[in-house]
Parts: structure tokens; C-alpha cells; sequence
């Protein structure tokens, strides 16, 4: 139970420290474009890494999920409001998992 404790403490500093150190040590703007635009894409890089396998195992059929994903990408590509997306995604999901009964 001790060493619980030990790694708690030390996943909270390293957490502490990645989170604190770039606000510290880098006060100048950064004028390197390959790092900026790295920088710039991280976040949409860290919600499709946590949404797409969300996407394919949140219903009880993998093809189902996949054929919501496909839809979605085309509606989003042809400009459909993510309302839209949203629900045409969730249609499609139903219809499948009704014929794969």
C-alpha cells in the first residue's frame, strides 16, 4: 500500500513538470513553422486518437459503427452541420443493428 503512494506522488510531479516546464522555460514566441504547426495540430490529433476507436466499439456491432464513421466523414466533408452528422451517424447505426439481427 506504501508504494502506492510513491507512485502516485511521482505521476503527479511528472504530470506537474510537462505541464509547467514549457510555460517556464520557452517565454519567446517560437518562429519555427515545423514545430508551430506540430504544436498547432496536437489537439485535433489527441481527440481523433480517443474518439475514432470510441466510434467503432460503442455499439454492439463493429460494422455498424464503422458504416456511422464512413457516413459521417462524407456528410462532414459535404459541409452537413454536425447536428445533422450527428443524427444521420445515429440513423445509421440503428438501421444496421436492426438488419444484423
Amino acid at each position: 500500500m506504501h508504494n502506492t503512494y510513491i507512485y502516485i506522488a511521482i505521476m503527479a510531479i511528472v504530470t506537474y513538470l510537462i505541464r509547467v516546464l514549457p510555460l517556464t522555460l520557452i517565454r519567446q514566441k517560437i518562429k519555427n513553422r515545423t514545430l508551430r504547426s506540430f504544436l498547432y495540430y496536437v489537439p485535433y490529433v489527441t481527440l481523433a486518437v480517443m474518439t475514432f476507436p470510441a466510434i467503432l466499439h460503442a455499439t454492439s456491432s463493429f460494422y455498424s459503427g464503422l458504416a456511422a464513421l464512413i457516413a459521417g466523414i462524407a456528410l462532414a466533408y459535404l459541409g452537413v452541420s454536425l447536428f445533422g452528422v450527428a443524427v444521420v451517424s445515429c440513423a445509421v447505426v440503428f438501421i444496421i443493428e436492426l438488419l444484423l439481427i
